[in-house]
């Protein structure tokens, strides 16, 4: 595996790739690499003959009192794990690579950037934007792979693409949990084994609203309560929200109504904030 640092030798290196007529995948990443991440490697692998893994933890999708600096790295087992997997080019800049000194530009996708984890975190999706953006330029990729863990974030980057018109195609992975439901994240290292107890708490209220609308009930309310209702049970420091979306315009609804419905969450223990979801798909259109 070929481990990149410069943003200019990414750049040539992706445009000889393309120049040999090779098809690029690329899975962007903060390292700390888990399950969750390999299997995008691995959807990537299936998808191009040349997979590029990017690492880089991001400081401008961290906002005030946020995790920058405690957000866990651990580069010689990122690059071992990421080799396992299928990466070719493990892209690894610098933040003074990625945002020199007088940066100044930044991308911004209106409406679902200020909804349920942007009301939270205000400045998080513009980051999430800039860098997704920077990192198809550098790469220049025909396939990138995100995960469905965050359904905000994979929604708001098909809408990036096909509003800045991106040449290329966005594939979006199940996500991948542990034996007890929680779905993998590299925050998960934060929680106390009491905390990691209660976390499971999560997935089962995620299948709660799959079990009540699969018997038919369809106000978003009713399904919102007793997801809340499991969810307190686990004793959380806080519950930030539980919303009910349409999965292809993020919008939240009352009603529920076929093909399916996204119950979106995010939820504190200690300090350690953690979000799911699941797609709902209503029995009459299986």
């Amino acid at each position: 595996m070929q481990i990149v640092t410069r943003v200019r030798e990414m750049q040539a290196l992706a445009e000889s790739l393309r120049t040999e007529g090779k098809r690029i995948g690329v899975v962007p990443t903060m390292g700390y690499l888990h399950a969750g991440h390999l299997s995008l490697i691995e959807l990537a692998r299936r998808h191009s003959d040349s997979v590029i893994t990017t690492l880089f933890v991001n400081p401008a999708q961290f906002g005030p009192g946020e995790d920058l600096d405690r957000y866990p790295r651990d580069f010689p087992r990122d690059q071992d794990l990421a080799t396992r997997a299928g990466t070719d080019i493990l892209f690894s800049p610098q933040t003074t690579e990625m945002y020199p000194a007088g940066y100044a530009t930044y991308v911004e996708v209106e409406r679902v950037s200020s909804i349920l984890e942007g009301k939270f975190r205000p400045t998080h999706f513009r980051g999430v934007a800039t860098i997704v953006t920077k990192l198809l330029n550098l790469t220049k990729p025909h396939v990138a792979v995100f995960g469905q863990k965050d359904a905000q974030q994979a929604f708001l980057i098909r809408k990036l693409a096909a509003d800045l018109n991106f040449n290329l195609e966005i594939l979006v992975a199940p996500t991948v949990r542990e034996e007890d439901g929680l779905a993998l994240s590299s925050r998960n290292s934060y929680l106390s084994p009491q905390e990691r107890s209660r976390a499971s708490a999560l997935y089962r209220s995620l299948k709660r609203a799959e079990s009540l609308i699969a018997g038919g009930e369809r106000s978003a309310a009713a399904v919102r309560a007793q997801t809340m209702d499991i969810l307190s049970r686990a004793q959380p420091t806080q519950i930030d929200y539980v919303a009910l979306v349409r999965p292809d315009s993020f919008t939240e609804v009352e009603t529920l109504t076929p093909p399916s419905v996204l119950v979106a969450l995010a939820v504190r223990f200690g300090s350690t904030r953690l979000i799911d979801n699941m797609i709902i798909p209503f029995p009459e259109s299986r």
